[in-house]
């Protein structure tokens, strides 16, 4: 009620809390019902995976107060806003406490650590991906992506579902670059993984009363304890083998799993459970973000075959048929234009969440200490204020002299994968990964839309095809 008056009287709206529940009843019986089942072939899918915003900003303005259980979120819309609390330069705005489920897929990693041990992990990460680790990790990408295309062949002339594809490239991709590893020693993480998301994704909408899990175990805790063991041995397995080669070979690689246990062996200043958790982040956030990506983009170039050819003639032009380079990649103007139209359409974070430290002035706003909140991205992406009414359609061309131009110098409201400090380490990896699939996919094939498929965007964590992607595949 305190709350409630307080944003009140600085005229900030909302839902009424409901006890115990606040609004999570009413948003999960909302997303349920406009989720239940499949969609018009239409890239206006906002209403449909955030139905409960769609409505409240309607009735109560574009930032409104909503309430997750006992804790106030306020949902913020306004570019100028977003870009203070991102960029968080007087740390006010850290990151919330993580729910008990997404914090056995990450642990205390990267996207979840605060403070001194946010930068160390930070610091680590920028190492591991900057410009010339990211070259060198080129050839494994090219690599993985010949194997995949291999198996296309018995494909051509008929129809194949690539999601799933894409989803065992990029966990090969990952386990070689990232961790050194084949992609068959890491199959069984990425299916643990796979299983704690989707017990993560139906359970974001659950309160959990304080004390009440410890005693009385859902099935789904049950079932996320074991699966959060089995994760935790099997990295240290990994762990334990590439020690063992270290101590009789002498070199630790250059990937990320190489310079975690190197920081660990020369400055302890990062523990084994500290490189297990950054091995689950980086997991579950490098092959998610690609294999997604991937997948709409290929929709969406099934659905507009002229912008197809037109990145198929800029691929020719700029690598001929020959194998990608990392200054070929960079020179893909259209396919950057098109990767940046796909990540405004489907991001790979729906929402970004940060908690008020204090007392605060945001703004005109002042917001009370343990408040959340709650930046909305897909609705940034997809407002019609910012981008025009065609908001919704798929025009690559918006992007052909940048971010600040295609959001009329806002670009704080086009954030796929954040802003400021906490920004995603990996998202120059994500993106080269994606240019040079792409690129190889374009040399060999066309491909148009499948009859068979169904379009139903859904969102578990992630903006997922809850029917898999299908196109018809056309050798050239």
């Amino acid at each position: 009620m305190r709350i409630q008056f307080l944003m009140g009287s600085q005229g900030i709206r909302g839902p009424s809390y409901r006890f115990i529940y606040g609004n999570t009843k009413e948003i999960s019986s909302m997303r349920e019902k406009s989720m239940g089942g499949p969609m018009e072939l239409s890239h206006h899918i906002f209403p449909r995976l955030q139905p409960h915003l769609h409505s409240w900003f309607k009735l109560y303005g574009m930032i409104f107060l909503q309430w997750h259980g006992a804790t106030a979120e306020l949902v913020v819309t306004d570019p100028e806003f977003v870009k203070e609390i991102l960029n968080n330069r007087e740390r006010y705005y850290p990151k919330p406490e993580a729910d008990v489920f997404t914090k056995k897929i990450t642990g205390d990693g990267l996207l979840a650590s605060k403070g001194e041990k946010w930068t160390k992990l930070r610091k680590l990460a920028n190492h591991a991906f900057h410009a010339e680790s990211l070259k060198s990790m080129i050839p494994a990408m090219i690599e993985s992506a010949e194997v995949m295309l291999e198996g296309w062949k018995k494909y051509e002339g008929k129809e194949i579902e690539v999601h799933e594809e894409f989803r065992m490239l990029t966990s090969e991709v990952i386990s070689r670059t990232a961790f050194g590893s084949s992609y068959l020693e890491g199959e069984d993480i990425f299916q643990m993984l796979r299983k704690l998301s989707l017990i993560a994704g139906r359970n974001d909408y659950n309160i959990r009363l304080p004390g009440i899990s410890r005693i009385f175990k859902s099935s789904d805790d049950k079932e996320s304890d074991k699966l959060e063991k089995h994760i935790r041995d099997s990295f240290l397995e990994i762990i334990r083998k590439r020690q063992k080669s270290m101590n009789e070979e002498g070199s630790n690689g250059m990937d990320f799993l190489g310079l975690l246990l190197k920081a660990g062996v020369d400055t302890q200043e990062i523990s084994v459970e500290g490189i297990i958790d950054e091995c689950k982040t980086f997991y579950a956030a490098g092959h998610g973000t690609t294999t997604l990506l991937l997948s709409w983009a290929i929709l969406l170039l099934a659905i507009n075959t002229d912008w197809q050819e037109k990145a198929r003639q800029e691929v020719l032009k700029v690598l001929g048929c020959g194998r990608p380079n990392s200054e070929g990649i960079s020179r893909l103007k259209l396919m950057g234009m098109i990767i940046s139209e796909t990540l405004r359409l489907y991001p790979p974070a729906v929402a970004l969440t940060r908690k008020v430290q204090r007392e605060v002035r945001l703004q005109n706003l002042i917001l009370p200490a343990n408040m959340n909140l709650n930046i909305p991205a897909l609705a940034l992406h997809h407002d019609s204020k910012i981008w025009g009414e065609d908001a919704h359609l798929f025009k690559p061309e918006r992007f052909s002299e940048g971010v600040a131009k295609a959001t009329n110098n806002r670009p704080s409201a086009y954030i796929p994968f954040g802003l400021g400090p906490r920004a995603c380490v990996g998202s120059s990896f994500a993106i080269d990964e994606v240019k040079i699939v792409l690129a190889m996919i374009l040399q060999r094939y066309a491909f148009t839309l499948s009859p068979n498929y169904i379009h139903s965007p859904i969102q578990v964590i992630a903006i997922r095809p809850k029917h898999g992607v299908q196109v018809a595949l056309h050798a050239l």
